[in-house]
C-alpha cells in the first residue's frame, strides 16, 4: 500500500518537475543524499526513509515532515520548525535552486545592511 508520504512526496517532485525537468528521481535522491533506488523505494511506499532523510526532503520541498507524514494537511513549515544557525549553515547542494536563490540574496541584504549600519549610513 501506498502511503500518504508517498503520495506527497511523488507530488511534490512532479510537481516541480512540471516546471523543471531535472528533477528526477536521481535528482532529488544527489540532493538529499541517498541512492536512487533508495529514493524510488520510498516514492513507491516499499521504504520508509529515516527521520533526518525525511526532514531533508521536507526542507527541499519548503513543506513541514508532519505534511509530508500525514500528520496536518497543511504543508507551510513554520518559522520555529528550522533554528536559524542550521539554516544559515546550509550548503548550496542541500538546496533546491530557487531556495539557494532566496537564500543568496538574503545574505546579500544582510551584508549590505550590516555595512550600511557600520559605515553609519542608516
Amino acid at each position: 500500500m501506498v502511503s500518504i508520504f508517498s503520495k506527497r512526496i511523488k507530488a511534490l517532485r512532479e510537481k516541480k518537475k512540471r516546471v523543471d525537468p531535472k528533477w528526477t528521481q536521481g535528482y532529488v535522491s544527489d540532493i538529499i543524499g541517498v541512492a536512487r533506488p533508495t529514493y524510488t523505494a520510498y516514492e513507491n511506499g516499499t521504504k520508509e526513509p529515516p527521520m533526518d532523510t525525511i526532514n531533508k526532503i521536507a526542507d527541499l520541498y519548503n513543506v513541514k515532515a508532519d505534511y509530508l507524514m500525514g500528520r496536518t494537511d497543511d504543508p507551510t513549515p513554520s518559522k520555529k520548525e528550522e533554528p536559524i544557525v542550521s539554516f544559515l549553515l546550509r550548503s548550496k547542494e542541500e538546496m533546491s535552486p530557487e531556495a539557494w536563490q532566496r537564500y543568496s540574496k538574503l545574505i546579500e541584504d544582510a551584508k549590505k545592511a550590516f555595512m550600511d549600519e557600520v559605515d553609519g549610513k542608516e
